[in-house]
């Protein structure tokens, strides 16, 4: 089999659709920071505030209804973006498999499964300011850190089966499971089980992961990916998944996010603490400093995505390294990336000041021609 290279009319429509999710990016942040300066300008904050105090002093249950009001008013307002971004455009460029009822029913349980975990997180939050006003975004950090950790081992089990169903490969792939597997055990990780999922049920895109922690790590692959790829080529992504595993990214991942959520949390509390001043609110913990909180932590994340990124770039770049080390077959590597981008429509060579804000792994073009490098100058490998 020839080696797949990148679709030109296909990267004219990447480019395209690139530039309008890009500039829909845009809206959502402007839409998002005008609703939030408004609640705090306004006085809105402190006006729901006061209406909800007239009817309960309880500390929980005022968390809960100021979050839910707040919350639900921006989801309202942002319905028609979410719409457009989330299905509209998909179908437009032939990415989505998706019907109105299904991608409704997905965005229902997102909010239900989300909203209900962010709750959580929230009483959380409000509950370490009341009682640690001082050190109280240390001990945030802390939960958080807790609360990824537990989420990523039970995610493979109990909430991603909630959108996707999950068969493991059996007969019919055994060649590839056992193929897989030996992988996994050439990088001595531990998996149970290789598990395929009905990706196409959504989108004609495809994709492989490793998830899980401990003893809920699982491969996962995407029926678009094992019926349109060959046995090397899915070898080969499923090796760059592994890479991460072999050099701990996932675990050096999680310190880092946590340093930079605890840098975070404590300009969210100098944050507060100016907004006691400067809107009157009567402590760090009313909740009507709620937009001021999300307004701090969400320009902190702007700020700091270049740097996520850049750092997330050079992980991306090793765990390829080792998916060309570890199979020898840099031709199929090349081919499965080039495969990628056509199918799921990525620009292969965006501009380089977008890569280095947006892009939390490098260019396509750039790795599929650092996989050809390899192949040319380690052609021992064949491709089949």
């Amino acid at each position: 089999m020839s080696e797949i290279t990148i679709d030109i009319e296909k990267q004219k429509e990447a480019k395209v659709y690139a530039r309008i999710k890009n500039r829909l990016m845009l809206v959502d942040l402007a839409i998002g920071g005008i609703y939030v300066l408004a609640w705090l300008f306004l006085g809105w904050s402190q006006q729901l505030s006061a209406w909800l105090e007239q009817y309960t002093n309880n500390q929980w249950l005022l968390v809960a209804v100021f979050a839910l009001v707040f919350g639900g008013i921006y989801l309202i307002i942002n319905l028609p973006l979410s719409y457009y971004s989330g299905y509209v455009l998909p179908h437009r460029f032939n990415l989505s498999t998706e019907t109105h009822s299904a991608w409704m029913m997905d965005e229902v349980k997102g909010l239900l499964i989300g909203g209900l975990l962010g709750l959580l997180l929230l009483e959380v939050v409000y509950l370490l300011l009341r009682i640690a006003p001082e050190t109280w975004w240390l001990w945030v950090a802390g939960v958080l850190l807790l609360f990824t950790v537990v989420l990523a081992n039970l995610a493979p089990v109990l909430l991603m089966p909630i959108f996707n169903k999950f068969v493991l490969l059996g007969e019919q792939h055994a060649d590839l499971e056992a193929r897989l597997l030996r992988l996994a055990e050439r990088a001595r990780t531990r998996v149970r089980g290789v598990y395929m999922f009905d990706m196409s049920r959504r989108t004609t895109a495809a994709n492989a992961a490793l998830t899980g922690l401990g003893n809920t790590r699982r491969i996962i692959l995407a029926d678009t990916l094992v019926e349109n790829y060959t046995a090397d080529e899915i070898e080969t992504v499923l090796a760059h998944e592994l890479g991460h595993q072999v050099h701990k990214d996932v675990l050096v991942g999680i310190f880092v996010s946590t340093i930079l959520t605890l840098v975070g949390l404590y300009l969210a509390s100098l944050g507060l603490q100016w907004g006691v001043r400067y809107f009157g609110f009567s402590s760090p913990a009313d909740v009507a400093a709620m937009p001021l909180f999300a307004l701090v932590m969400g320009l902190y994340g702007l700020v700091t995505m270049p740097l996520e990124n850049t750092y997330s770039r050079w992980r991306e770049w090793r765990a390829d390294q080792y998916a060309l080390e570890s199979t020898g077959n840099g031709q199929a590597y090349a081919s499965a990336l080039a495969r990628l981008t056509n199918q799921n429509l990525a620009d292969a060579n965006p501009e380089p000041w977008m890569e280095f804000l947006l892009y939390s792994h490098p260019a396509l073009g750039k790795r599929i021609e650092a996989a050809r490098v390899y192949a040319t100058n380690h052609p021992s490998a064949p491709y089949n």
